[in-house]
């Protein structure tokens, strides 16, 4: 190739927004500010659940979680950077409809959360079979492609049905869900100490991470929102989702402006 023709090429407009267009990483970068989100995600995906399942027939609340998550996740797609309302309007959508889908197993299936958390766990390790011997990697910050795109957002739907079933099996063994939050809380400090001594790499740790925020915010929400009778706070459904809503708004507008997140 002659030095004239690289000039041209990396002067070339149209070439250098085809290569950014094909290098932006569609996830935020992983901050105190994500894994804060995140919990706050799946402790709003779960009383809305709850909120919307109360509210409307079992059937049609399951039908509008179903086509919310196919809206959202379909502007993700369609956005050809991380944008971050539509980044945590998917993820917001994938709690609520991860949450319906196990709960559908349990109540209108009645398959026990003991059996269902090992389904789902089995569902998370073949999508990140899958993801690895298709791309030799299942890092985050490398989600650049369709194909990658398509195999993180099955593994975060995977994640969430799974935490489910898990927090929803830990609080009928008898913690409540305070208790169940105490031990997820603890829990997801494991896989930091781990990477820190150089036990697990940070893809490990990032995804042993992820799973247990799972259980982890939705056990905080229960805890707020249940009834007193179940040993919780009874605050109420409808006044934790908003407040959680209004929480995720708030740090998703400082993100868009402050670009923290970004990497």
């Amino acid at each position: 190739m002659s030095a004239q023709h690289v000039l041209n090429h990396r002067d070339d407009p149209s070439s250098a927004a085809a290569h950014a267009r094909r290098m932006a990483n569609k996830v935020p970068e992983v901050t105190a500010y994500f894994w804060i989100i995140k919990v706050l995600t799946t402790g709003m995906g779960e009383t809305a659940s709850d909120l919307l399942a109360k509210t409307l027939d079992p059937v049609l609340a399951v039908a509008l979680g179903g086509l919310g998550l196919a809206v959202a996740l379909t502007l993700q797609f369609t956005a050809r950077r991380y944008v971050p309302w539509l980044y945590w309007t998917a993820v917001v959508m994938v709690s609520v409809f991860g949450t319906m889908a196990a709960d559908v197993l349990h109540v209108l299936l009645g398959v026990p959360y003991d059996v269902s958390a090992p389904l789902f766990l089995g569902a998370l390790a073949a999508v990140f079979a899958l993801w690895y011997a298709s791309e030799r990697t299942l890092a985050v910050h490398t989600v650049r492609t369709r194909r990658r795109e398509l195999f993180y957002w099955a593994a975060v739907l995977a994640t969430f049905a799974l935490g489910t079933a898990t927090g929803d099996m830990t609080a009928s063994m008898g913690l409540g869900y305070l208790g169940s939050s105490a031990l997820f809380a603890l829990a997801i400090c494991v896989p930091a100490l781990l990477r820190r001594v150089g036990v697990l790499g940070a893809v490990a740790a990032f995804w042993s991470a992820y799973v247990i925020t799972r259980p982890l915010g939705a056990s905080l929400a229960d805890w707020m929102a249940l009834p007193s009778a179940r040993g919780a706070l009874a605050l109420g459904l409808g006044p934790v989702t908003l407040s959680w809503a209004v929480a995720i708004c708030g740090l998703v507008v400082y993100l868009s402006v402050s670009k923290r997140d970004v990497r």
